[in-house]
């Protein structure tokens, strides 16, 4: 569970979400100790969109507050740790694949993949296959059009994720789904790893494009993923955009006290 006195936090109708990882190596030797005593964990990854929907969704702010780990995946969220004097790295779920799968090769567990499409699901593996061969990918699960994380369908697959003991498991189904099964898992698997990545599987396997390095490194991603899809992502960045200042002078009260 999120822990008080951690770094960054956002205050939502009284509850508190904490990013409780500052950076990328104090995340991945966190997970290792957890896997190393068959503890599990839950990781979801912040930015200005799951806040908008934080703000709507009383089911997908008690999922955010059973995660065992809060990463920072969005410049905004890493601008607003700094005006609160408790800065921390951008550490991005996409980026997260590689170095997590690096971590489940070394100590030879299993490692599940949900969501998505069988396709992406299929080149994703082939992707991470040539980069770590001793990989144990023992299950690619695409649900189907609306699935339900809690729904009995998510609980059958949920208990065939318990049935691989210590393990780690991506969940590609986009926020606020796969929150909402990570929290949900996390109970009924309590052995296995659940990282919430997006379209991190998507990237991999090259069924999405990613923005270049130089845009990001601009800190444009936004940008280059609004002009990709502007009907469904412009009015998603328009949210993000109205909640600014509110975080902006949360962010300051934050720092004088």
């Amino acid at each position: 569970m999120i822990s008080a006195g951690d770094p960054v936090n956002f205050t939502i109708d009284d509850q508190r979400v904490v990013v409780n990882m500052p950076n990328l190596a104090s995340l991945l030797n966190a997970v290792q100790v957890r896997l190393a005593t068959g503890c599990g964990f839950s990781l979801a990854t912040i930015n200005l969109d799951h806040l908008v929907k934080l703000r709507k969704s009383p089911t997908f702010l008690r999922a955010y507050l059973a995660q065992d780990f809060v990463v920072a995946d969005g410049n905004p969220i890493v601008w607003l740790s700094r005006l609160s004097g408790q800065p921390v790295d951008l550490v991005p779920g996409s980026d997260l694949v590689l170095p997590l799968c690096q971590i489940a090769a070394k100590m030879d567990l299993p490692v599940v993949f949900l969501g998505s499409t069988r396709e992406a699901l299929d080149g994703a593996e082939d992707a991470l296959l040539q980069r770590f061969p001793n990989l144990k990918i023992a299950q690619k699960i695409s649900p189907p059009m609306g699935f339900d994380p809690q729904g009995p369908d998510a609980e059958n697959l949920i208990a065939g994720l318990k049935s691989l003991g210590p393990g780690m498991c991506f969940f590609a189904l986009g926020a606020p789904k796969q929150e909402i099964l990570a929290a949900r898992a996390r109970i009924i698997a309590p052995q296995m790893g659940f990282a919430s990545i997006g379209a991190g599987l998507d990237f991999l396997s090259g069924h999405q494009v990613r923005a270049p390095i130089w845009v990001r490194t601009l800190a444009l991603e936004w940008l280059w993923r609004a002009l990709s899809a502007p009907r469904r992502l412009i009015p998603r960045y328009a949210a993000c955009a109205a909640i600014l200042p509110s975080e902006v002078w949360a962010a300051l009260r934050q720092r004088r006290t």
